[in-house]
């Protein structure tokens, strides 16, 4: 008689088909923190506008993933990143504020 495998253990470097948590980035003083973001296929990045101003999470160039309406304070957006690459976006009410996300398999 065969003993039953346990599941993979979350997050664990040798279960690389486990779900990946999200990760946060915060809009504070017309900045996305961090300003760049280094994340594994799957992750799901979650943006928090924390400045009393609207915000918006848009990718750069046509054709970009990330289009978030107007962010008000306290306001999130949420994205899955699924493809590798690197996604640069901005907020296009503040075109000066940019970052990126790096997605790696």
């Amino acid at each position: 008689m065969s003993m039953p495998m346990s599941p993979p253990r979350t997050g664990s470097t040798d279960a690389p088909d486990a779900p990946v948590s999200g990760v946060a980035v915060t809009i504070r003083n017309f900045a996305f923190s961090p300003a760049t973001l280094k994340v594994p296929v799957g992750t799901t990045v979650t943006w928090t506008d924390q400045d009393t101003d609207t915000h918006t999470v848009t990718s750069t160039g046509s054709g970009g993933p990330l289009h978030s309406p107007a962010l008000a304070t306290h306001a999130t957006y949420s994205y899955r990143f699924t493809t590798p690459g690197t996604y640069a976006y901005l907020c296009t009410i503040h075109p000066f504020m940019t970052a990126e996300v790096e997605v790696t398999r």
